[in-house]
């Protein structure tokens, strides 16, 4: 059995994978990345090596290099680190949970293969089943996004009698806009105490009133603040200030998606509001276009978003 760690709740940063210019991994501002997080944004959970973080554009020992340092730069800072270990390959991905748990991992998440792609529920349960059992004392989640792997077995059917054949499982990430299924995973399972971490954090509003515990995203590397008032708002049943922070959020993701948003226009929005460099992605995907960044800046700063002070400082408070 995974041993009983604190429930994960609250805001969890999907973590970009910082790069030099030329593609290599730049360990050196991850600590300065840690410290940005949890004294800028007030979020102390991360979740590493996920889409955000290109972990699947990574080799398998970049992926052990990159959790190394999360948890290294991280120790008594952070709360609790997620190690993503899904991969194509059931003997990779056994490898990254084995050494999740030999570097102190909080947990491990793991993706639906997607090439070779399970095509029912037991098919699923089994691949995740052997995974689990490389690390077994590590709480286990499952990484729902159909949208990518093309894998469309609902979660709601997955969690139907999932600890009986996978003990350490704690919960899952839930990345789809399907808020049907996430509801019927939350109402059918409300005498376990599973983390149901939302993954669309335009629409994480209407998940907390489903019953989500928590939220993994990769905009709350730098709308976390403002993300963790609308958290406290709806905590103290303060829904009008919760809905304008939902709204304030929506605002600034419809506009990005306008552009084109994906992992490099993230990277290029962080290094933009946090000053740290994030640099490009890996090949295929392509750094965002100096357009992109240029309109990204102008328009935050002519709505109000940010001003010119606010991107220097980091700080994402204004918001009309």
């Amino acid at each position: 059995m995974a041993s009983r760690k604190k429930k994960l709740q609250g805001l969890v940063a999907a973590t970009i994978t910082p790069m030099t210019e030329h593609g290599e991994i730049n360990f050196s501002v991850i600590g300065q990345y840690v410290d940005y997080l949890v004294e800028e944004q007030g979020v102390k959970n991360i979740f590493v090596n996920g889409t955000t973080g290109e972990g699947l554009s990574l080799s398998v020992s970049e992926r052990r290099q990159v959790a190394e340092e999360w948890m290294t730069k991280g120790r008594n800072k952070l709360d609790q680190v997620v190690i993503h270990v899904g991969a194509l390959s059931l003997k990779e991905s056994q490898e990254l949970a084995r050494h999740a748990a030999e570097i102190g991992a909080d947990g491990i998440a793991v993706i639906a293969p997607f090439f070779l792609k399970p095509w029912n529920k037991d098919v699923l349960i089994n691949f995740l089943k052997e995974v689990a059992a490389a690390a077994p004392a590590l709480p286990f989640y499952y990484y729902h996004i159909p949208a990518l792997t093309g894998v469309k077995i609902r979660a709601e059917e997955l969690l139907d009698g999932i600890q009986e054949k996978i003990p350490t499982f704690q919960g899952l990430k839930f990345s789809d806009t399907d808020l049907l299924d996430f509801g019927q995973c939350v109402d059918q399972n409300r005498e376990r105490q599973f983390a149901f971490l939302f993954g669309v954090d335009e629409q994480l509003l209407s998940a907390l009133v489903m019953g989500a515990t928590g939220a993994v995203g990769s905009t709350y590397n730098y709308l976390g603040k403002k993300t963790n008032q609308m958290l406290e708002a709806f905590e103290r049943k303060d829904f009008s200030s919760a809905l304008n922070h939902q709204f304030c959020i929506q605002r600034f993701i419809n506009f990005v998606l306008k552009l084109g948003f994906g992992v490099s226009q993230t990277k290029a929005i962080m290094t933009l509001v946090s000053g740290i460099p994030m640099g490009p992605p890996r090949p295929p995907l392509q750094r965002a276009s100096r357009e992109f960044i240029d309109e990204a800046k102008a328009s935050l700063e002519s709505l109000d978003f940010l001003s010119s002070t606010d991107l220097k400082d980091g700080n994402l408070e204004s918001c009309s």
